[in-house]
Order: C-alpha cells, then structure tokens, then sequence
C-alpha cells in the first residue's frame, strides 16, 4: 500500500507541471506593435510644428515645418506682420529636376537648409554635391561660387568662435590661442606659453570636454577674456580599447571628489591686436561656474560679462564646494580686481537653470544678481560700488529660471519663471518687471509650458507653448506681448489616429505627506481596467534635472508608452530634491544623494496603486540611466522588498569614483572621521550590494568617458562577493549614452521586465528598427 501511495505521488509530482498554466508569450509583433509608440515612429505623425529659426536682417526669420506631404520652408515678418513662404518650392523643384535630370518633388527638395543672400534676394544651398543659387524674384536657378569664396574656409570652423564684428575667429592651436582673419585667412598667434594640460581656453570637465575654446569676446571684437587651465597636477582617468591586437590606452585629466589637486583657472584677458596678455590679479580660481562645473554649459565662457566699451569685465568666482560666490570687477588693461560682494549659502549656490542670470549694468553702476535666499529664486538689484542690495526685483512663491533680455534704457527686465500662475509649477511663462521691483507683467498669458526665443532687436518674441498632453501652438508677440501673428499649430490627428494616447498627468503627496509631486503615468492604450499591471519607475534622481525632462509636448518619452504597450503601467515622478521648485524642496537630499528621492518614489507609486485598482505594487519594477542607474541600484539594495525587477544603466554608483565637482557640489567636500569612515560612505552602492532580493540588470560602455566603467565593476564586484545573482550587459565600443547600441540595449530592457517582472516570454532577439523621419530625407 505504502508503495502505491508512493507511486501515485511521484506520478501526481511528475505529471502536475504538465497541466499547470504555462507562462504567457509575447511574439515578435507584439514588440513590433510597441516599437510603434517608439520616437522615431511617433514623430513622423506630427505635423507643423515649428522648426529651428534662422534669423535674418531687420528681425525677418525663417523657418521649415513639416506636413504629411513633407518640407514647407516659411519665411515671416515682424514689422509687417506677414508669414509667407519663403520661396516658390513648385518652381524650384522644377528647375531642380532639369539640372538634376531626375524627378524632384516639391515637398521633398534635396537639401535641409538654405541661406539667404544679404540682401535676401536670393538663397543658396547644396543638393546632390553641388552648391547652387537660385533667385527668389525670377526664379532662375544657377550654379553657385562653393562655399566660403569671399571668406576663407577653416578646417577648424566648427571649433572656432567669432567675434562680435564677424571679423575674427578665435581657435586653440599646440594648447595656445590663436585668431584667424575670416576674410584673409590670415592666422595670427595670441599666446605663446600655452602647454599641455597648461593650455589656453581649454575646455576639460572631466566629465565632458570640446577642442572648442572657451571664451568671451568683448563688443567692441578688440579684447578676449579666457584663461589658462592649470590641470598638470590631476589625477588620470584610463580607458582601453577592445580590439584585435594591442588595446590602446586612453587617458586624460579626471579629477574626483576629495582629491588634494584639482583643475584651476587662472583668468586672462588678451588684447588682439597687438597681442597681449593681461593677467587678472587673483589667484587661480577652482574649474567651476555658478551655473556647473563645465564652465561654457550655457555654450559660452559662463559667468563673465562685459562692459559695453570692453574697459571692464565683470565675473563670479566660486568655491569648490559651490558655498560662496565673489562677484568681481577687473580692469581690461591692467588686470587689477575689485571683489564688490559675496554670497555664502550652508549648501549650494546657483544662478538660474539653463543660463546665468546676473548682469553687469556699467552705466548705472549696479548687478542684478540671482539668489535663493528666500527660499525661491529671485532677482537682486545691487550697487556695484558699495555692493550693497538696493532691494529685491522680483518676490513670491516661485522662481525665475532664465533672464532673458534687460532693456537698460527702459529699466525693464524680461524673465521665465515657474510657477507662479499655473497650477502645474514646472510651467514656464514669461514676465516683465521694472528695476524697481513694479509693474509685474505676464507676456505669454496662455496655459501650458512656453519656450521663447527673442529676435536680435529684442523687438519681438517668437512663444511656442504647450503641455505634455497638449500638442504646441507657436505664436509671434511684440514685446508686450501682443500676439501678432499664429506662426503655426501642431498637429497631431495622424498621430492619434495610429493609436497614439497621451500620457497622464498626475499629482501626488511626497513621503512628508504634505508637499505635491507631480509627474506622468503611461498606461496601455488598450488599458483592460480589470487586469492587473506591473508598474515599472523611470528614475531621474537629478538633482540638477529630473525625470520628466522638458515638461513641453512630446509624441514619445523615452520607451515609456512602448513599454506600456507590453503590459505594464510606466510611471515618472518628480521627487524632492530635483529643481525648478523651492530651494528646500532642492536640498531635501543635500549631503545625502543616496535618498535620490526613493522614498517619494515609493510613496507616490502606493497612491497611485489606491487611485488606480489596475495597478499591481507587488510587481514594482525601476530603471533608470546614469543618475537613474545609481538610483536604481540604490532602490533594490534600499528597497528590497518593495522593488522586484531593477534595470541600472551606466550609474555612477561610487561618487568617490565619479568627477569632483557633482559630488562635492550636491554632498559637500570629502571628510573623513577620527574613525576613518567618511561622509561619502552611505553614498556607494557596493556597501549595500548584499541586500539583494530581486532581479537586477547591470549595463555599461567600457568607452564611458563621463561616467567611467569602474562605477559598475565596483558593484558587480560586491555583488560577486555577497554570492547574488545578476545580470551584465557589456558595450566594449560604447560611451555613456550607447549610440548605436541604444536599440538593443531597449530591446534587453524589455525582454528583462517582460520576463521577469511580468512573467512572459519574450520574442527571440527581436531587432529594433530606428529610422529618421522620411519627410527629413535628403533625396
């Protein structure tokens, strides 16, 4: 009997899986069906929005937009309020085809863009490797002198930087600078002493660098201000190749939080012709800036500002913990300096989002200066004699971002800010305000989040707003603010008619309790309200920026939608510690990084669960890139038993292992304890390694120049060592943002969280299919 039973009961063990449910199986065209929601497949579905634009004499531009036809190029008028087409594509497509001896359509001309002649009578372009010129008024085409004749050409152009008059540029040769006469081509040497890793206008951030030269001319084209960048005492950062033979070595200057040498800046400003350089009178100053650390992130020398005669420059100065900043005056001839105030701030100071906000105003002897001292980011008007605040422009709670324009001679400023009349407080709109503080005015009255673009003048604006789930509107104004023309309206009805869904916007409580988070939730477009879906967070710790990126309309974010597509539900929450709010709200994990807003995350992902039944928080999944992958790691040591599935792409999990300024900006400088351990400790993400439970995706590019490999070797070592199970993906070629190995590094993502969060079966090697858009094809 007990033989039977036995028998019985092995049967029943063997046979039992054969009837239990096998795993759901997700084909090849349900990815196909998901890729559809991809960037490249959604963007070719917008029509008219507006392109860059390209600015002409007398404030006239033009720009292209597309339709569902392909390129319609516009030109428009300020003054006479006209929006027209810029030229007669049927016409020129004619004449094309006869040149070309093939079929040219008129909504697909071979080029991408075309310049105006100077008196705007004619453009110019290349199509089919030949440059050509055709006449707006008769409409004859012709072959066109090669570019340049007229001005020579630089095989160093894109590594150059004009002056003012258009008749110089400036450029770094053997770590000197140099300047080039456009029209001659006559090169002419600035500096002489110029050497490695003691160069001139060198731009090295560790992080990020450019052969491009950092610098500032001054109105009047006569005077440079730069520097010359000591980093011969810094440490190297290595790299090496994977490749058939010997590996090369790569190494250049890296410096890291709490290293005794980091890169200096000694300041200089130097007189074209004849050459000379003028040292300013200070010591060096630390490689940072008010704005980051890569000090031309606004694209130009930041934190230098010139008198309109180019006798006096105004700078800022600041410490290598981002604490204090010395607005300071030099004379352009002698080089003598005059600190005219300080700002000390217990965390960290800066100016603005995007672009430095203060200013030197020589003719009244004052500095509008930028300050949080409020606990908002405000306007200061200060007297640059005594240095002393006359009082503050602009109060409330909200924050400019970016001042734009400052009409000296009316004492009016104009300004983006955030939250100050929408309800969601990452809008932009623009304001003017006196001077004095008065006359508070909103430009751009419209709901939704506006991105403004001043003509030369500064006589007129160009305002395109909109919102995430709210498709753009461009509009010209004067600059009261009157609309003065609808340049054009987005149009997405191809787009939804593919399928396509906005995300949703959504609010929800911060860990406190109290504060609001605002963020977007994507779903399914086929959304079953009876099914329950794994949720998945993209993370974006910042803090210097956050999840939701540009808080503008977008027809795809990232892989979010597609990855709703596959069964989930896709969330992105602004958490605590990101900008663009209070400056408590950005400090709230000053000194402490590894929070990286997870216990908003968290939070936020509970109440969304409540408000949405179709939510499963037992299959929580994160992921992120860069700051998101040490959020992630730091999430499934952290968080082990709320997050299940994690997928963390090139962190910097180590900050001791990462460029000295972020670290040292965001935690504070490197401090060790009578017991040895230091502040930066709790930081590392390998120390929690062994608190593992769930599944965790590692990925990094051996080539990864900003955030070195060695960040993700630390914690696969850890893990190594605490016996957890991992996963690794490799890009031997690859830097920190994957380049071409982006689609599959998308394609890895989704089979991760298809079978391991979701429980399904993913396709074999499913192939990612990126493409341009084919309106934006050249023939």
């Amino acid at each position: 009997m007990h033989k039977y039973l036995l028998a019985l009961t092995l049967a029943g063990s063997v046979a039992g899986p054969a009837f239990a449910q096998a795993p759901p199986v997700l084909t090849a065209q349900d990815y196909a069906r998901a890729e559809q929601f991809m960037g490249y497949n959604t963007q070719p579905l917008v029509d008219h929005a507006i392109g860059q634009l390209n600015w002409l004499p007398n404030d006239r531009f033009w720009y292209r937009t597309m339709t569902a036809q392909g390129s319609e190029f516009v030109v428009v008028d300020p003054a006479r309020k006209t929006r027209t087409a810029a030229f007669d594509q049927g016409k020129l497509a004619t004449a094309l085809s006869a040149a070309s001896g093939r079929p040219v359509e008129a909504a697909r001309l071979p080029f991408r863009s075309f310049t105006f002649s100077p008196d705007a009578q004619s453009i110019a372009f290349t199509a089919g490797g030949k440059r050509y010129r055709y006449a707006l008024a008769g409409g004859k085409l012709s072959p066109d002198d090669p570019p340049g004749v007229g001005g020579a050409i630089s095989k160093n152009a894109d590594n150059e930087v004009v002056s003012p008059d258009g008749r110089l540029a400036a450029y770094i040769q053997d770590y000197n600078l140099w300047v080039r006469d456009i029209k001659t081509n006559q090169q002419t040497q600035l500096t002489t002493d110029g050497v490695k890793d003691y160069g001139y206008a060198t731009d090295n951030a560790g992080w990020t660098m450019s052969d491009a030269p950092v610098l500032r001319w001054s109105p009047d084209s006569r005077k440079i201000a730069t520097f010359q960048q000591d980093q011969r005492r810094v440490g190297d950062m290595y790299l090496v190749t994977t490749n058939v033979g010997h590996p090369t070595l790569k190494s250049w200057k890296y410096p890291l939080a709490g290293d005794q040498d980091i890169a200096t800046i000694e300041r200089v400003i130097i007189e074209v012709s004849p050459a000379k350089v003028v040292r300013l009178q200070l010591p060096p100053d630390p490689h940072r800036g008010s704005l980051s650390d890569d000090i031309s992130s606004s694209g130009t020398f930041d934190d230098v500002d010139w008198s309109a005669d180019g006798t006096q420059l105004a700078f800022v100065s600041t410490s290598r913990d981002h604490k204090q900043e010395k607005l300071r005056l030099a004379d352009a001839a002698t080089g003598a300096v005059r600190e005219v105030f300080a700002e000390t701030v217990p965390t960290q100071y800066e100016s603005g989002w995007h672009a430095i906000n203060w200013r030197y105003l020589p003719k009244t002897k004052e500095i509008i200066w930028y300050s949080e001292r409020d606990n908002w980011g405000h306007l200061y008007l200060y007297d640059a004699t005594t240095g002393k605040v006359k009082h503050q422009i602009t109060k409330g709670s909200w924050l400019v971002t970016q001042l734009l324009k400052v009409d000296e001679q009316a004492r009016q400023l104009y300004f983006l800010a955030d939250g100050r009349e929408a309800s969601n407080p990452y809008f932009s709109q623009l304001y003017r305000i006196g001077l004095d503080g008065k006359n508070l005015t909103l430009l751009t009255p419209e709901a939704g989040n506006h991105q403004v673009a001043f003509s030369p003048s500064g006589h007129y604006f160009v305002d395109s707003y909109s919102q995430p789930n709210v498709p753009p509107v461009s509009v010209l104004r004067g600059l009261d603010g009157k609309r003065l023309a609808t340049l054009e309206k987005t149009d997405i009805a191809r787009l939804t008619a593919s399928g396509w869904k906005a995300p949703t916007p959504i609010t929800v409580k911060a860990q406190d309790g109290q504060t609001d988070l605002y963020g977007l939730l994507f779903t399914p477009t086929r959304l079953d309200p009876a099914r329950k879906y794994p949720v998945i967070n993209y993370i974006y710790p910042g803090p210097q920026g956050g999840g939701v990126g540009s808080w503008s309309f977008a027809s795809a974010r990232n892989d979010h939608q597609a990855l709703a597509e596959l069964g989930f539900v896709v969330v992105v929450i602004e958490g605590s510690c990101n900008p663009l709010r209070s400056k408590s709200f950005h400090d709230a994990c000053y000194g402490n990084m590894a929070e990286n807003t997870l216990g908003d995350q968290v939070a936020g992902m509970r109440q969304l669960a409540q408000r949405y039944p179709y939510i499963d928080l037992g299959r929580a999944g994160i992921w992120g890139h860069s700051g998101g992958g040490y959020a992630t790691a730091a999430a499934m040591f952290r968080y082990p038993d709320f997050f299940k599935v994690g997928i963390s792409e090139s962190g910097n999990h180590e900050n001791r292992n990462y460029e000295d300024d972020w670290a040292e900006r965001y935690i504070g400088l490197l401090k060790t304890n009578p017991d040895g351990t230091t502040n930066y400790d709790n930081q590392a993400n390998a120390l929690f390694a062994k608190n593992l439970k769930g599944k965790l995706m590692l990925a990094h590019g051996l080539l990864d120049n900003n955030v070195p490999p060695y960040n993700t070797w630390l914690v696969v070592d850890a893990l190594t060592k605490a016996n957890k199970s991992y996963d690794l993906v490799v890009f031997p070629q690859a830097q920190h943002g994957y380049g071409q190995y982006s689609p599959y590094m998308t394609r890895r993502r989704w089979d991760y969280f298809v079978q391991n969060l979701a429980g399904a079966t993913p396709p074999h090697d499913y192939e990612m299919t990126p493409r341009p858009d084919p309106r934006t094809e050249v023939q």
